[in-house]
Order: C-alpha cells, then structure tokens, then sequence
C-alpha cells in the first residue's frame, strides 16, 4: 500500500487528484466542528447528549460533528439511506429497474434521483436531530420563548439538510477531480478522526491495572482482524469458462480459457450497515422516550448495543441482508445466456438450466462463506467488549469500513497508474 502510494504521488496528474481530495476532505472536517446557530455546544458536551447508543453510532459516521451540532452533523448517512433505498426499489419498480438497465444515461437519472431522495432524508433526520436536541435541552432558546423558538427551528433544520446535501456535493468532486470513491472517502475520513479519542480511552483504560492485559489482548485482536479483513477481502472464487472456437469471414475468434470472478465478500460492507442502521431505531426511540418504567421501554432496551440479543439480531440481519445483495448483483439466469450468446460453457456442466443451477449453488455457498465473515467481525468486538469490561461494539462496523475503503482506494490508483503507463499496441 505505501509503495503505491510513494508510485502514485510520483505522477503529476495523480499527485494532483490527491491533493484536491485532500483539500475536500479537510474542508469536511472543519464543516463538522463549526455549530450551527442557536446551537448550546457547551450543554451537549457536558450533558448527556451522547448518551443515546444510537446517537453514538451516528457520531461514529459523522466524525464526532453530530456531539457537536456542526453544519455537517448528519455528513453521509442521508445519502447511505437514500442510495440503499433507491437500490431496493429499483428492485421492486419496473421503472426504476429500466432506468438500471439503460446504461449511463439511466445511471445519471438514477443518480439525480439519489439526489433528491438525499435531501428528503437530511430534513427528516435534520427535524428529528433537532427534535432531540431541543429535549435534552442542548439549544440556546426554549419553547418560552416563542416565535425565536421556531425561527430558531428553521435555521436549524436548514443547516443541517443543507450541511447533508454539501457533503454529497464534496463526495461528487472527489468523484469527478479526485481519486475517486468520494463519498467512502468522507466516511473513512469521519470514522478515522475518531481514532485519537480510541487512543486516549485505551491509554486511560492502561492506567488501570485489572484492565491491561484486556487493552493488549484487543490491540492485538484488532491487528489480527484487519489481516483477516485484508484476505478475505481479496478472496474469490472463480468459475472456469471455456469458449468455444467459432469462424467470421478469414478471421476464427474464442477459443481461450478463462473464468468469472465472484468475490466472497461481494456484498462489502453494506449488509453490516443496513442491519446496524436498523437496529439502532429502537435506541433512537428510547432517545425521545421519557417514561422509563413501561414495558415498552424496557422491550427497546433490550436491543442495546452490548446485549445478547443485540448480537444475535445482528448476526441474522447481515446473513439476510448479504444474500439480498447478492441477488441483487448476480443473476445466474442472466450470466447463463451471456454465456451461450457468447460461445462460453463451464466445463463438465451441460448449457441452459444446469449451468444456471450449478452457479446458483455456488453463489449460495459463496454468500453464506461471507456472511459468515461479516458476521463475525462486526459481532466479535461486542464478545469481547463484554469480556474486557470496555464498550467497542461498533469496532468491527468501522473496521470494515475503513478497510474496505482503504482496498478501493489502492485498488483505484492502481488502476489509474496502469492506464497512464499502458502503450497499447505502439510496441
């Protein structure tokens, strides 16, 4: 990773696109310590603002600017939502599912609806922030006060819907004058400014005698788990294709062997998302609950971050969600006729329904291999927590994010390197 890194600022054009994703992601990060107005940011340091575990986790993904009311508070979780729900109904509407299907000019439409489905979102989870806010009492104004109370409502909500649709902007320009990967860009950078504040809770928790040996033992689990991440990551099974040889005009074309590459991770780091996204609402409901002798408070409760049920929940969901994806990226029927209009068989399995059978039961195997590993990773670092006393639930959601993200990230300057470096056919 650093030789690519040395390779890559070696090359103007490349350099240049760093530097700009640099600049972008600095002006991120100020964005997500500046309040907005009528904002108390002394109340929601030293209250219990960041009690609420899913609060927490939002803070995880924004960079620490959803503790402090910053403009970019909400940062890339509007358009995390808008672009898994536009995902899902492009499933489920055929006219979504045609604009899928038309190329890039139906990737523009799509995208341009991602858009607005982003702003939608920041002003609703905008409303609820401030909602929140106003009562845990972290606003400069009160309901006593009348109209500067909704006035200040306003302001408020706008700030943050727009604070959601600039981050989205931002991640477009790395898109388009960066390196690429803008709005995974912006979501790593929020997530590894949270790192000195890891630090300085392990170097507190080092103090503590009793808690030395449990501080080592997750260092230590945590570089083994990034070196898993890295494998698996990377692992692939591959389909052996055979094309049959064929004549048009002077010329014979196929012929060759080859295979179809079908990642055991395929579905990255989005099932871990989605499934954490979900079962944060009812943390999220306890936030506006104030009664806290009923029974229904104490049902939402029970989906706390560091509890068995939690875990279990957790490990379903990603398992569920991680072959909803996979249908959704592979379709053996599809890939099958790909196959027979283009001359290719899989050795040893007959053509039409039996190839198409014979890749569904791998695509099987290979989404429950990773599943599993997903599975693992995000529920591992509750286990563990439990066992050393210490609240890092949320440490296996960000280390697949961060390495997943940091992978794309070689992966796309290898890939820019190779295109500026390739002569073609001049040799």
């Amino acid at each position: 990773m650093l030789e690519t890194l040395r390779n890559a600022w070696a090359v103007k054009d490349i350099r240049r696109k760093i530097l700009f994703t640099v600049f972008i992601l600095i002006v991120f990060r100020i964005g997500s310590v500046i309040p907005v107005p009528f904002i108390d940011v002394g109340a929601m340091l030293n209250g219990n603002f960041g009690a609420n575990e899913f609060f927490s986790y939002l803070s995880v993904l924004t960079g620490g600017g959803l503790d402090y009311g910053a403009v970019f508070a909400l940062s890339v979780t509007p358009y995390i939502n808008s672009s898994i729900i536009i995902q899902l109904l492009a499933v489920a509407i055929p006219a979504l599912e045609r604009l899928s299907k038309e190329g890039e000019e139906g990737k523009k439409k799509l995208a341009q609806i991602t858009r607005y489905t982003t702003v939608i979102l920041g002003l609703l989870q905008g409303t609820a922030y401030f909602i929140y806010l106003a009562n845990q009492r972290c606003l400069s104004v009160s309901k006593g006060d009348g109209f500067v109370f909704w006035l200040a409502a306003v302001v408020i909500i706008l700030c943050f819907t727009a604070g959601s649709a600039l981050v989205m902007w931002l991640g477009e320009q790395i898109d388009t004058r960066g390196i690429g990967n803008g709005i995974s860009m912006i979501l790593f950078a929020g997530i590894i400014s949270r790192a000195p504040d890891a630090a300085a809770v392990m170097i507190t928790n080092l103090q503590d005698p009793s808690k030395i040996v449990p501080v080592i033992g997750i260092v230590l689990l945590f570089l083994v788990l990034v070196m898993f991440v890295v494998w698996m990551t990377a692992a692939e099974r591959r389909i052996p294709v055979q094309y049959a040889k064929r004549v048009v005009g002077n010329k014979m074309y196929g012929g060759q062997n080859t295979h179809i590459p079908i990642k055991v991770n395929m579905s990255g780091v989005m099932p871990v998302i989605f499934a954490s996204s979900i079962l944060m609402l009812p943390t999220m409901i306890l936030g506006f609950t104030r009664n806290q002798d009923t029974s229904w408070y104490k049902f939402l409760k029970l989906f706390s971050t560091q509890g068995v049920f939690y875990a279990v929940l957790y490990f379903l969901l990603i398992i569920g969600f991680a072959y909803f994806y996979a249908t959704i990226q592979f379709n053996p029927v599809e890939m099958t006729n790909n196959l027979r209009k283009n001359g290719g068989s899989i050795p040893g399995i007959r053509p039409g329904k039996p190839t198409s059978d014979f890749i569904s039961k791998i695509l099987s195997r290979i989404t429950l291999m990773g599943a599993f590993f997903l599975s693992v990773v995000a529920i591992l670092p509750i286990a563990v927590g439990q066992i050393g006393g210490m609240n890092i639930s949320l440490g296996g959601t960000s280390m697949l994010i961060l390495v997943g993200v940091a992978l794309d990230t070689v992966q796309n300057l290898e890939s820019q390197m190779m295109m500026r470096h390739y002569k073609g056919f001049l040799d």
